[in-house]
């Protein structure tokens, strides 16, 4: 469906072009979600920057997220699964505090000593590279909140139909370019989804930012 990230940023951001009149600022979630979001950034004239969350793994299934946390406090838990899983208070506190050190980690690393972009009264487009259970991308949206924002945009290339319309709960607009009713793994939806690394993700938000 898309060649890679820097393809489907170009075609998320040429959807989302009546947002240039709106002044918006782009944040992207690393790490995937920055290339598309560097993308976004260049289609609207916008400024770049991160919002760093984290999701919380099941300590069995480490890639099944119970919840997510993000800066700014932001903490997402999906009671209904944690309850179904059978995970402790004590163990959801233990996963969720070496997270926590692990969003410290990389915000110093993709930070360092700058100070996040304001979002006070602004429009905020929020990007991933695709959405599964929305967890990290509802932490994401409570940042946003929780830095002023005034209207939320969640944007991304590819997601279920039905986590996209329960985030319509949270952000002021969700635009996603394909619902696929049969959602597979995420990668399943490019021809090159290889990781991208910390390098690249602080040298786009240099050249964009």
């Amino acid at each position: 469906m898309f060649a890679d990230r820097v393809d489907a940023g170009r075609r998320l951001g040429a959807r989302l072009g009546e947002l240039h009149e709106r002044d918006p600022v782009v944040l992207g979630l690393p790490r995937g979600g920055v290339p598309v979001a560097a993308e976004v950034a260049r289609a609207l004239d916008a400024p770049l920057d991160i919002v760093l969350v984290r999701k919380i793994g099941v300590p069995s299934q480490p890639e099944l997220g119970m919840g997510a946390i993000g800066e700014e406090g932001a903490r997402v838990i999906d009671a209904a699964l944690v309850e179904r899983v059978g995970i402790t208070d004590d163990e959801l506190q233990v996963v969720e505090t070496r997270e926590r050190a692990e969003l410290a980690r990389r915000t110093r690393q993709y930070r360092g000593d700058t100070a996040p972009l304001r979002l006070t009264g602004r429009t905020v487009i929020i990007v991933d590279d695709g959405l599964a259970t929305g967890g990290t991308a509802r932490a994401a949206i409570k940042v946003a909140r929780a830095r002023g924002a005034k209207r939320v945009v969640l944007a991304v290339p590819v997601a279920p139909p039905d986590t996209a319309d329960a985030l319509g709960r949270d952000a002021d607009l969700v635009v996603v370019l394909a619902t696929p009713t049969h959602f597979r793994a995420l990668g399943t939806f490019y021809d090159d989804f290889r990781p991208t690394g910390d390098a690249e993700v602080i040298r786009l938000l240099h050249a964009t930012g």
